[in-house]
């Protein structure tokens, strides 16, 4: 064999294949977008199967592209800048503006404490449905688990530990298989046909938005982009796209698209399987829920156990995936408006801020989630601080995303507009509507 061969050989060797390269580009959206699913959403999403059969399915066709369009503007925020959006807002507004978005991220760590509370102690359901013990001990253990490794743990090795929890959500999508579907009534309610006007309906249309379009997501999303390009230098700077030579920048863009538009379809695609195997089991049979556990027991004498084990470990993963990035999110948002350090990826020395806020709210949700009683309790507080911050946010991110100097040839083309700006408003009508709700008793 010539050298010329034997050198193309090894080339083709050395080549990692298609997929490969594919799954290597994945990283914060893909985890944003299994974050989204985690136990109060899987719950959410659950009731409005086992409540309303497939007449909700139509929020799934909506969610898609709205997750799309608000992930993909907070993203290229921080790869056209190299800065998160707590750097950002902290460039664009002035003192007063400043305050305003500080006070609304404290309600959104507060909301986000309450909300771990409520992940942790359906990682404890979760693990005593399993037959594993006491569900308090298990949230306990989960709570502790998760402060080391984000102190002591690499960003390299929280990543990958992120990524893999992904993986259980995927237990949803073998639910769906072990359900009896009547693909004729899916179709029906993902084109809206069975949609009502009533109370209940509609309070669990904003929850169910609520739950997908998440005030944390937008932080984290910006936040572990930061990240993920500080990690790809030699300096702590990351390179924003600005800097970066045309082609490389116009690569790096067009990869981070992929991975926010692949993270937000498997965060859609979950969402699909639980309402839709849910409706075909749960609501069936008239089967009323209020958390994922619930979900999981209810699932037992209808799908039968595999069923109700697989359920019950798709919530326990992502539990463990969404209880460190709610912690995260707020405090990245904190840190970086104050012109602070911060970043997992960074030691709590260096970033003591940062890890001070994580600490906080990770030992507070502990704590509630072992002697708290009612986490749907936690959950509707939570929602409702969500749904009062979603807007102002979005605000935020759209106001930054236009701004020419700071993003340059990168901000905000007219569909984009048009599609942030519109998912601003639906968050607008729906927040309206929950604390309209919320006051009424409803």
């Amino acid at each position: 064999m010539s050298t010329r061969s034997q050198d193309r050989t090894t080339k083709d060797t050395k080549r990692p294949s298609a997929i490969r390269r594919f799954f290597g580009l994945l990283g914060p959206g893909l985890i944003t977008g299994a974050s989204d699913d985690d136990p109060s959403g899987i719950a959410t999403y659950a009731q409005a199967g086992a409540s309303f059969n497939y007449a909700m399915l139509w929020t799934v066709p909506l969610s898609l592209p709205m997750m799309m369009a608000v992930q993909e503007i907070c993203d290229r925020t921080a790869t056209a800048t190299g800065e998160s959006l707590g750097a950002l807002a902290r460039r664009k507004f002035g003192r007063g503006m400043r305050t305003v978005i500080g006070v609304l991220l404290v309600a959104l760590m507060v909301a986000n404490c309450l909300n771990l509370a409520a992940d942790l102690m359906a990682i404890g359901q979760g693990m005593q449905l399993l037959h594993a013990g006491p569900a308090a001990f298990w949230s306990a253990i989960a709570g502790i688990a998760i402060v080391i490794i984000m102190i002591a743990g690499s960003f390299s090795v929280v990543t990958k530990i992120f990524k893999w929890l992904c993986v259980t959500l995927f237990a949803y999508v073998a639910v769906l298989f072990v359900s009896h579907v009547r693909w004729g009534e899916v179709l029906a309610g993902s084109l809206g046909t069975q949609f009502t006007l009533s109370p209940a309906y509609l309070g669990l249309v904003v929850a169910v938005l609520g739950t997908t379009i998440s005030p944390y997501l937008f932080f984290w999303q910006s936040a572990n982009r930061i990240e993920e390009m500080r990690a790809e230098g030699d300096d702590d700077d990351p390179r924003p796209l600005k800097e970066r030579p045309h082609q490389e920048a116009k690569r790096k863009l067009r990869h981070a698209r992929l991975d926010v538009f692949s993270g937000m379809f498997f965060s859609v695609l979950v969402m699909f399987a639980i309402m839709t195997a849910t409706s075909a089991t749960l609501g069936a049979h008239g089967k009323s829920i209020n958390s994922a556990a619930d979900a999981a027991k209810a699932l037992e004498p209808i799908a039968g156990p595999a069923a109700s084990a697989l359920f019950a470990l798709g919530f326990i993963g992502a539990g463990m995936l969404a209880v460190p990035i709610l912690a995260a999110a707020g405090s990245a948002g904190i840190a970086a408006l104050f012109d602070k350090k911060w970043g997992l990826d960074r030691g709590p020395r260096s970033a003591p801020v940062f890890y001070a806020l994580i600490g906080i709210g990770t030992i507070a949700g502990t704590l509630l989630s072992v002697f708290a009683t009612n986490p749907i309790g936690l959950l509707v507080f939570s929602a409702l601080v969500n749904g009062i911050a979603a807007t102002p946010f979005l605000i935020v991110i759209m106001l930054i995303a236009r701004d020419r100097a700071i993003m340059g040839e990168y901000r905000n083309g007219k569909l984009a507009a048009f599609l942030g700006w519109g998912v601003t408003a639906i968050m607008l009508v729906a927040g309206v509507i929950g604390i309209w709700q919320a006051f009424a008793g409803g």
